[in-house]
Protein backbone atom coordinates (compact mmCIF):
# COMPACT_ATOMS: atom_id res chain seq x y z
CA UNK A 1 0.00 0.00 0.00
CA UNK A 2 1.37 3.75 -1.13
CA UNK A 3 1.44 6.58 1.57
CA UNK A 4 -2.11 7.79 -0.41
CA UNK A 5 -3.84 4.64 0.60
CA UNK A 6 -3.83 2.99 -2.62
CA UNK A 7 -2.88 -0.66 -3.21
CA UNK A 8 0.26 -0.81 -5.29
CA UNK A 9 -0.30 -3.33 -8.24
CA UNK A 10 2.56 -6.17 -8.53
CA UNK A 11 2.98 -7.09 -12.27
CA UNK A 12 2.60 -10.61 -13.29
CA UNK A 13 5.70 -12.85 -13.63
CA UNK A 14 4.72 -12.99 -17.73
CA UNK A 15 4.71 -8.73 -17.87
CA UNK A 16 7.82 -8.96 -15.51
CA UNK A 17 9.76 -11.40 -18.21
CA UNK A 18 8.18 -9.28 -21.33
CA UNK A 19 10.21 -6.31 -18.83
CA UNK A 20 13.48 -8.24 -18.64
CA UNK A 21 15.56 -6.87 -21.12
CA UNK A 22 16.65 -9.83 -23.73
CA UNK A 23 19.96 -11.17 -23.28
CA UNK A 24 22.82 -10.43 -25.81
CA UNK A 25 23.35 -12.87 -28.08
CA UNK A 26 25.68 -15.39 -28.16
CA UNK A 27 28.05 -16.51 -30.54
CA UNK A 28 25.97 -18.68 -33.05
CA UNK A 29 27.34 -22.35 -33.83
CA UNK A 30 28.22 -22.40 -37.72
CA UNK A 31 26.56 -24.60 -39.90
CA UNK A 32 27.49 -28.29 -40.04
CA UNK A 33 28.25 -28.10 -43.57
CA UNK A 34 30.71 -25.45 -43.22
CA UNK A 35 32.03 -26.81 -40.48
CA UNK A 36 32.62 -29.93 -42.74
CA UNK A 37 33.99 -28.12 -45.11
CA UNK A 38 36.54 -26.45 -43.03
CA UNK A 39 37.70 -29.75 -41.93
CA UNK A 40 38.25 -31.20 -45.50
CA UNK A 41 40.05 -27.76 -46.27
CA UNK A 42 42.65 -28.82 -43.72
CA UNK A 43 46.36 -29.70 -44.58
CA UNK A 44 46.09 -32.96 -42.96
CA UNK A 45 43.03 -33.76 -44.42
CA UNK A 46 44.32 -32.75 -47.88
CA UNK A 47 47.81 -34.73 -47.42
CA UNK A 48 45.84 -38.04 -46.41
CA UNK A 49 43.52 -37.65 -49.21
CA UNK A 50 46.74 -37.35 -51.84
CA UNK A 51 48.04 -40.26 -50.32
CA UNK A 52 45.24 -42.10 -50.10
CA UNK A 53 45.14 -41.11 -54.40
CA UNK A 54 48.72 -42.20 -54.79
CA UNK A 55 47.89 -45.87 -53.58
CA UNK A 56 45.16 -46.29 -55.66
CA UNK A 57 46.66 -44.64 -58.91
CA UNK A 58 50.50 -46.29 -58.36
CA UNK A 59 49.14 -50.12 -59.83
CA UNK A 60 47.19 -48.10 -62.78
CA UNK A 61 50.58 -46.58 -63.99
CA UNK A 62 52.33 -49.50 -62.96
CA UNK A 63 50.09 -51.94 -65.35
CA UNK A 64 50.17 -48.91 -68.26
CA UNK A 65 53.67 -48.98 -68.13
CA UNK A 66 53.78 -52.45 -68.34
CA UNK A 67 51.78 -52.78 -71.11
CA UNK A 68 53.85 -50.37 -73.22
CA UNK A 69 57.22 -52.37 -72.47
CA UNK A 70 58.76 -55.37 -74.62
CA UNK A 71 58.56 -58.56 -73.08
CA UNK A 72 62.29 -58.32 -72.53
CA UNK A 73 62.04 -54.92 -70.95
CA UNK A 74 59.73 -56.69 -68.85
CA UNK A 75 61.60 -59.44 -67.63
CA UNK A 76 65.00 -57.64 -66.92
CA UNK A 77 63.35 -54.67 -64.34
CA UNK A 78 60.62 -53.55 -62.89
CA UNK A 79 58.10 -51.37 -64.34
CA UNK A 80 59.51 -48.22 -62.62
CA UNK A 81 62.51 -48.65 -64.43
CA UNK A 82 60.97 -46.70 -67.66
CA UNK A 83 60.55 -43.43 -65.81
CA UNK A 84 64.28 -43.14 -66.01
CA UNK A 85 64.67 -44.89 -69.45
CA UNK A 86 61.69 -43.59 -71.71
CA UNK A 87 62.77 -45.16 -74.95
CA UNK A 88 61.56 -48.37 -73.23
CA UNK A 89 57.88 -47.23 -74.01
CA UNK A 90 56.29 -47.66 -77.48
CA UNK A 91 52.70 -48.76 -78.85
CA UNK A 92 53.84 -52.10 -80.01
CA UNK A 93 51.79 -54.06 -77.94
CA UNK A 94 48.60 -52.30 -78.44
CA UNK A 95 49.02 -52.50 -81.84
CA UNK A 96 49.47 -56.19 -82.03
CA UNK A 97 46.67 -56.82 -79.48
CA UNK A 98 44.08 -55.03 -82.07
CA UNK A 99 45.57 -56.35 -85.18
CA UNK A 100 44.14 -59.74 -83.00
CA UNK A 101 40.91 -60.19 -85.16
CA UNK A 102 39.96 -62.41 -81.71
CA UNK A 103 40.01 -59.27 -79.42
CA UNK A 104 38.90 -56.99 -81.53
CA UNK A 105 35.59 -59.05 -81.75
CA UNK A 106 35.37 -59.34 -78.09
CA UNK A 107 36.11 -55.78 -77.79
CA UNK A 108 33.21 -55.33 -79.78
CA UNK A 109 31.06 -57.42 -77.96
CA UNK A 110 31.67 -56.14 -74.91
CA UNK A 111 30.42 -52.87 -76.21
CA UNK A 112 27.61 -54.46 -77.75
CA UNK A 113 26.59 -56.00 -74.49
CA UNK A 114 27.45 -53.36 -71.88
CA UNK A 115 25.54 -50.26 -73.69
CA UNK A 116 22.10 -52.01 -74.32
CA UNK A 117 22.19 -54.18 -71.00
CA UNK A 118 22.76 -50.24 -69.02
CA UNK A 119 20.27 -48.64 -71.46
CA UNK A 120 17.61 -51.08 -71.02
CA UNK A 121 17.75 -51.73 -67.12
CA UNK A 122 17.47 -47.90 -66.76
CA UNK A 123 15.00 -47.00 -69.07
CA UNK A 124 12.51 -49.88 -67.85
CA UNK A 125 13.73 -49.28 -64.15
CA UNK A 126 12.92 -45.68 -64.49
CA UNK A 127 9.24 -46.12 -65.74
CA UNK A 128 8.99 -49.02 -63.18
CA UNK A 129 10.11 -46.87 -59.99
CA UNK A 130 7.73 -43.70 -61.32
CA UNK A 131 4.76 -46.21 -61.38
CA UNK A 132 5.45 -47.74 -57.62
CA UNK A 133 5.96 -44.37 -55.77
CA UNK A 134 2.84 -42.54 -57.68
CA UNK A 135 0.70 -44.59 -59.64
CA UNK A 136 -2.27 -46.27 -57.94
CA UNK A 137 -3.26 -49.85 -59.32
CA UNK A 138 -4.00 -53.32 -57.79
CA UNK A 139 -1.31 -55.09 -56.30
CA UNK A 140 1.32 -52.37 -56.22
CA UNK A 141 2.35 -52.88 -53.14
CA UNK A 142 2.74 -56.54 -53.39
CA UNK A 143 4.29 -56.61 -56.36
CA UNK A 144 6.85 -53.75 -54.94
CA UNK A 145 7.82 -56.89 -52.22
CA UNK A 146 8.71 -59.39 -54.49
CA UNK A 147 10.95 -57.23 -56.32
CA UNK A 148 12.67 -56.60 -53.17
CA UNK A 149 12.78 -60.08 -52.62
CA UNK A 150 14.61 -60.83 -55.71
CA UNK A 151 17.20 -58.83 -54.29
CA UNK A 152 18.69 -61.60 -52.37
CA UNK A 153 18.65 -64.01 -55.18
CA UNK A 154 22.33 -64.77 -55.71
CA UNK A 155 23.21 -64.86 -59.56
CA UNK A 156 24.84 -68.25 -59.24
CA UNK A 157 21.53 -69.85 -58.33
CA UNK A 158 19.71 -68.83 -61.94
CA UNK A 159 22.35 -70.11 -64.20
CA UNK A 160 21.78 -73.06 -65.14
CA UNK A 161 18.02 -72.71 -65.16
CA UNK A 162 18.41 -69.30 -67.27
CA UNK A 163 20.36 -71.46 -69.29
CA UNK A 164 18.60 -74.15 -70.50
CA UNK A 165 15.57 -72.04 -70.89
CA UNK A 166 18.24 -69.83 -72.84
CA UNK A 167 18.47 -73.07 -74.65
CA UNK A 168 15.03 -73.74 -75.71
CA UNK A 169 14.18 -70.22 -77.09
CA UNK A 170 17.80 -70.27 -79.33
CA UNK A 171 19.40 -67.47 -77.32
CA UNK A 172 22.00 -69.55 -76.03
CA UNK A 173 25.81 -68.65 -76.64
CA UNK A 174 24.33 -65.19 -78.42
CA UNK A 175 25.07 -61.69 -77.40
CA UNK A 176 21.53 -61.54 -77.03
CA UNK A 177 21.34 -63.82 -74.41
CA UNK A 178 23.94 -62.26 -72.08
CA UNK A 179 22.15 -59.19 -72.73
CA UNK A 180 19.13 -60.57 -71.28
CA UNK A 181 20.62 -62.39 -68.56
CA UNK A 182 22.12 -59.10 -67.11
CA UNK A 183 18.90 -57.08 -67.92
CA UNK A 184 16.67 -59.47 -65.59
CA UNK A 185 19.35 -59.72 -63.18
CA UNK A 186 20.01 -55.85 -63.03
CA UNK A 187 16.14 -54.50 -62.91
CA UNK A 188 15.14 -55.61 -59.04
CA UNK A 189 18.06 -52.97 -57.85
CA UNK A 190 17.20 -50.57 -60.17
CA UNK A 191 13.92 -50.48 -59.97
CA UNK A 192 13.74 -50.62 -55.85
CA UNK A 193 16.72 -47.48 -56.37
CA UNK A 194 15.01 -45.54 -58.26
CA UNK A 195 11.60 -46.04 -56.84
CA UNK A 196 12.86 -44.83 -53.60
CA UNK A 197 14.38 -41.48 -55.45
CA UNK A 198 11.45 -40.88 -57.23
CA UNK A 199 8.86 -41.62 -53.81
CA UNK A 200 11.07 -38.19 -52.39
CA UNK A 201 9.76 -35.62 -55.45
CA UNK A 202 6.92 -33.58 -53.86
CA UNK A 203 3.81 -34.61 -54.54
CA UNK A 204 2.72 -30.51 -54.75
CA UNK A 205 4.58 -30.66 -57.57
CA UNK A 206 2.94 -33.78 -59.08
CA UNK A 207 -0.62 -32.46 -58.72
CA UNK A 208 -0.12 -29.00 -59.85
CA UNK A 209 1.44 -30.50 -63.05
CA UNK A 210 -1.86 -32.32 -63.34
CA UNK A 211 -3.74 -29.41 -62.64
CA UNK A 212 -2.29 -28.17 -65.93
CA UNK A 213 -3.50 -30.56 -68.17
CA UNK A 214 0.02 -32.98 -68.27
CA UNK A 215 -0.79 -36.17 -68.70
CA UNK A 216 1.50 -38.97 -66.56
CA UNK A 217 3.75 -39.77 -69.74
CA UNK A 218 4.00 -35.79 -70.21
CA UNK A 219 4.76 -35.57 -66.16
CA UNK A 220 7.44 -38.36 -66.33
CA UNK A 221 9.50 -37.25 -69.44
CA UNK A 222 9.24 -33.50 -68.23
CA UNK A 223 9.32 -33.78 -64.64
CA UNK A 224 10.56 -36.67 -62.84
CA UNK A 225 13.67 -37.59 -65.58
CA UNK A 226 15.35 -34.19 -64.99
CA UNK A 227 14.55 -34.33 -61.34
CA UNK A 228 16.21 -38.07 -61.18
CA UNK A 229 19.05 -37.44 -63.58
CA UNK A 230 21.81 -37.72 -60.56
CA UNK A 231 20.30 -41.43 -59.43
CA UNK A 232 19.65 -42.11 -63.20
CA UNK A 233 23.56 -41.53 -64.07
CA UNK A 234 24.79 -43.02 -60.60
CA UNK A 235 22.58 -46.18 -61.44
CA UNK A 236 23.73 -45.94 -64.85
CA UNK A 237 27.42 -46.12 -63.79
CA UNK A 238 26.94 -48.90 -60.97
CA UNK A 239 24.80 -51.10 -64.05
CA UNK A 240 27.79 -49.95 -66.81
CA UNK A 241 30.94 -51.02 -64.80
CA UNK A 242 29.37 -54.63 -63.78
CA UNK A 243 28.37 -55.33 -67.26
CA UNK A 244 31.79 -54.50 -68.55
CA UNK A 245 33.47 -56.32 -66.24
CA UNK A 246 31.68 -59.03 -65.70
CA UNK A 247 32.96 -62.85 -66.58
CA UNK A 248 30.87 -65.31 -64.87
CA UNK A 249 28.12 -64.73 -66.91
CA UNK A 250 29.53 -64.41 -70.33
CA UNK A 251 31.63 -67.27 -69.85
CA UNK A 252 28.85 -69.38 -69.21
CA UNK A 253 26.51 -67.66 -71.67
CA UNK A 254 28.59 -66.55 -74.71
CA UNK A 255 30.24 -69.07 -76.77
CA UNK A 256 33.66 -68.02 -78.80
CA UNK A 257 31.74 -65.50 -81.54
CA UNK A 258 29.90 -63.91 -79.15
CA UNK A 259 32.55 -63.90 -76.03
CA UNK A 260 33.38 -60.25 -74.34
CA UNK A 261 36.88 -58.83 -73.69
CA UNK A 262 37.05 -60.45 -70.06
CA UNK A 263 36.45 -63.93 -71.36
CA UNK A 264 39.29 -63.19 -74.20
CA UNK A 265 41.59 -62.09 -72.22
CA UNK A 266 41.17 -65.29 -69.71
CA UNK A 267 41.33 -67.48 -73.31
CA UNK A 268 44.70 -65.45 -73.78
CA UNK A 269 46.34 -66.43 -70.24
CA UNK A 270 45.80 -69.92 -70.87
CA UNK A 271 47.20 -69.86 -74.40
CA UNK A 272 50.58 -67.72 -73.39
CA UNK A 273 50.41 -68.21 -69.77
CA UNK A 274 51.93 -65.27 -68.04
CA UNK A 275 52.80 -63.48 -71.03
CA UNK A 276 52.84 -59.84 -69.83
CA UNK A 277 53.35 -58.76 -73.28
CA UNK A 278 49.42 -59.81 -73.83
CA UNK A 279 48.05 -59.59 -70.98
CA UNK A 280 49.19 -55.75 -70.12
CA UNK A 281 47.72 -53.97 -72.99
CA UNK A 282 44.70 -56.11 -72.92
CA UNK A 283 43.96 -55.46 -68.92
CA UNK A 284 44.18 -51.44 -69.50
CA UNK A 285 42.36 -51.73 -72.88
CA UNK A 286 39.53 -53.06 -70.63
CA UNK A 287 40.12 -51.03 -67.83
CA UNK A 288 40.28 -47.36 -69.63
CA UNK A 289 36.88 -47.66 -70.96
CA UNK A 290 35.30 -47.55 -67.55
CA UNK A 291 37.53 -45.24 -66.12
CA UNK A 292 36.06 -42.94 -69.31
CA UNK A 293 32.64 -43.53 -68.76
CA UNK A 294 33.17 -43.16 -64.72
CA UNK A 295 35.04 -39.43 -65.09
CA UNK A 296 32.25 -38.44 -67.80
CA UNK A 297 29.42 -38.90 -65.41
CA UNK A 298 31.55 -37.84 -62.15
CA UNK A 299 29.61 -35.04 -61.36
CA UNK A 300 25.82 -36.40 -61.48
CA UNK A 301 27.18 -39.40 -59.77
CA UNK A 302 27.97 -37.67 -56.78
CA UNK A 303 24.81 -35.81 -56.66
CA UNK A 304 23.20 -39.16 -56.80
CA UNK A 305 25.57 -40.61 -53.60
CA UNK A 306 24.74 -37.26 -51.53
CA UNK A 307 21.23 -36.58 -52.48
CA UNK A 308 18.90 -36.42 -49.44
CA UNK A 309 22.22 -36.29 -47.13
CA UNK A 310 21.92 -32.91 -46.23
CA UNK A 311 18.95 -30.94 -45.59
Amino acid sequence: MTSHGTIERRPSPREAAAARPAPAPGPSRPPRRNRVSRLLGSGLVQGLLVLVALVWITPLAGLFLSSMRSEEDNASGGWWTALADPAQLSFDNYTALLADSGIATAFGNTVLISVPATALVVGIAALAGYAFAWLEFPGRDGIFLVVVGLLVVPVQVGLLPVAKLMGAVGLFGTVAGVVLFHVAYGLPFAIFLLRNYFAEIPREMLEAARMDGGSEWRIFFRLVLPLGRPALASLAIFQFLWVWNDMLVALLFADSGSQPLTVALQSQIRQFGSNIGVLAPGAFLSLVVPLVVFFAFQRHFVQGVMAGSVK
